[in-house]
């Protein structure tokens, strides 16, 4: 089985936690070790999780999250999600968690107009 998740360290101390294809039952324990780890280990100033390689998520995915969220929140770590899919973006707010993941409206409508621009070709 595939690891679901790439990590790096940025050169200024960001780490990156890349999702990879599906966040579900099967590997959400996967994700949210790997998310405690880069806490526990790097100690970086702000933890980015990009979604951007993802393709499904659930509500033990979600918890996953959470659970990377309340690690560094504990260590006064940045939590940011990063380049969710529209699905998901759909499925944060709803939730609720668009705020608590460090997603603002800036980044909500900059995304949503560079999606626009691209199908329109403007």
């Amino acid at each position: 089985m595939e690891h679901p998740t790439e990590c790096t360290l940025g050169d200024d101390g960001t780490a990156l936690v890349a999702v990879l294809g599906e966040i579900d039952f099967s590997n959400a324990d996967e994700v949210a070790q790997a998310l405690r780890d880069v806490v526990a280990e790097w100690s970086p100033p702000v933890l980015r999780v990009d979604l951007r390689a993802a393709t499904f998520i659930d509500s033990t995915g979600l918890g996953a999250l959470i659970e990377g969220y309340r690690a560094a929140a504990e260590r006064d770590i940045g939590f940011v999600v990063v380049n969710p899919n529209p699905g998901f973006r759909r499925v944060l707010t709803v939730t609720g968690l668009c705020e608590l993941f460090g997603m603002t409206d800036q980044e909500d409508l900059a995304d949503e107009e560079s999606s626009l621009s691209s199908t329109t070709g403007a």
